[in-house]
């Protein structure tokens, strides 16, 4: 069985160190004794180094929010997977967020080198997969989100493409409150997403590899989504800023 994940993307929030420290302190007690579900929390960089020694010990692991494919050069504020693979054991790359910018740095082929280097250097990557409404209304989006699986998938062993975790995100339901319905998103991770790992990388890859869903997750429609047989977890946006994260985890872990 593919074990349960759900990760906590702050994004831009929470980066002040006494907050940041406050609030997952807060966290910890309330999650304490929630098993069956690997838990991340995704802070800015400004929090990673004391959160890794509050959460020393702890069920609960730390990701990054991106990172360079180099491991060091002139690349003036960006941070690379040297730096990270102490500090955490994930890194989220190629949200849509930063895709959006138009950066060639964030296109298919640059994530396919940040996947490639977090292996390298024994980090989890969670890849992040979408369409926006546009796409998704033209009925393009399979072809567009299959490109970019297999993309970022080239040149990886099996063991590394098992070791990775995907996460689908519809980008017109992030933050807009809009979520797709569990039935459509597990359809689309069956048929398309492990379709295209399994033609990649071979059918076991394609059942073994863990798949999140992403986009207005809440405490009260988790359950809807982890329910479904090819949805694995979630990559929760705003719902990570509270305590009521907590609830969003023990709903899942008991879904």
């Amino acid at each position: 069985m593919r074990r349960r994940i759900i990760a906590g993307n702050w994004k831009m929030n929470l980066g002040e160190v006494p907050e940041a420290r406050d609030f997952v302190r807060k966290l910890r007690s309330h999650m304490r004794d929630i098993q069956g579900v690997d838990i991340v929390l995704c802070p800015p960089f400004t929090a990673l180094y004391e959160l890794a020694q509050v959460l020393a010990n702890s069920t609960i692991e730390l990701g990054a929010q991106t990172m360079h494919w180099n491991n060091k050069g002139a690349h003036t504020g960006d941070i690379s997977p040297g730096m990270l693979q102490d500090l955490c054991r994930y890194v989220i790359l190629g949200h849509s967020e930063r895709r959006a910018t138009g950066s060639k740095e964030e296109d298919n082929d640059a994530i396919q080198h940040k996947v490639a280097a977090a292996h390298a250097h024994q980090l989890i990557p969670i890849l992040c997969v979408g369409e926006n409404l546009t796409q998704n209304e033209a009925g393009e989006t399979r072809a567009f989100v299959r490109e970019q699986v297999q993309t970022a998938l080239t040149g990886l062993t099996p063991e590394e493409v098992m070791n990775t975790i995907i996460a689908y995100e519809p980008i017109w339901a992030i933050g807009t409150g809009k979520a797709a319905t569990p039935a459509e998103v597990n359809s689309l991770i069956g048929m398309t997403i492990r379709g295209a790992v399994a033609d990649l990388a071979g059918t076991a890859c394609g059942d073994a590899i863990r798949i999140m869903y992403g986009g207005s997750v809440k405490k009260d429609n988790i359950a809807a989504f982890i329910a479904m047989p090819e949805i694995d977890g979630a990559l929760v946006g705003g719902a990570s800023l509270t305590l009521d994260f907590a609830a969003l985890v023990r709903n899942a872990a008991s879904a």
